[in-house]
């Protein structure tokens, strides 16, 4: 099986994920931002993360939210991350919006007693600290179910259907990606509202991502 692999940003991979994805059989391809789509030459959709909004209007994340409405409709697996969890919302018909507040760094994720009882965070604790970078959010889909919030963002994950999931925080991060992040010239805005510098190092738990995909490939 193969995954394609939306990105909108080179820094923004699938970190963790990648390893995880191997071990699991399926091969991926990205596809970056703007490029052309192959749309019949994957068996799953992995959408990861990105500065823009998801309101943005650029032609690539036009064609972007129309692949994934496809993939809705043949329900085919998708997972997307951050942005990508904003995409598919919006592609479900929710509204994107700003967030009360911006939520960077290291923060606890809870579980809801649907996602307690979700394969995706099976024997994972409620709360668990996970990474985050966003300032925006989202209502919950019609039809989807809630399994996760923060202090800062009610809605921190969601499934739709059996195989397609959104994760507003970022399970897939390692210590190097976000300190890169940290770095990038487009985050530097958001980096000067923070009250000191990230730890990197702080919570990384790359078994953590490796169980959320292995638990999302076991819906396939």
């Amino acid at each position: 099986m193969e995954a394609l692999v939306l990105r909108h940003e080179k820094f923004e991979g699938l970190g963790y994920f990648a390893e995880a994805l191997d071990a699991c059989g399926i091969s991926f391809s990205y596809h970056d931002l703007g490029a052309n789509f192959s749309p019949d030459k994957h068996d799953a959709l992995v959408i990861m993360g990105g500065p823009m909004s998801a309101n943005d209007p650029l032609p690539g994340l036009a064609a972007e939210l129309s692949l994934i409405e496809r993939g809705l409709k043949n329900r085919i697996p998708m997972l997307g991350v951050c942005l990508g969890s904003q995409l598919l919302a919006k592609a479900l018909g929710a509204r994107v919006y700003g967030n009360a507040e911006l939520e960077i760094g290291w923060a606890a994720v809870h579980l809801t007693d649907a996602g307690k009882a979700d394969p995706l965070f099976q024997g994972i604790a409620s709360p668990t600290t996970f990474f985050h970078w966003h300032g925006e959010t989202f209502d919950l889909p019609e039809g989807a179910e809630w399994l996760a919030y923060s202090a800062k963002c009610r809605h921190q994950a969601f499934r739709y259907g059996g195989n397609v999931y959104g994760l507003q925080f970022h399970p897939e991060v390692s210590a190097e990606m976000i300190a890169d992040w940290s770095t990038q010239p487009v985050n530097c805005g958001d980096v000067a509202t923070l009250d000191g510098p990230i730890d990197p190092h702080e919570h990384v738990q790359a078994s953590v991502a490796a169980q959320i995909v292995k638990a999302w490939v076991g819906t396939f």
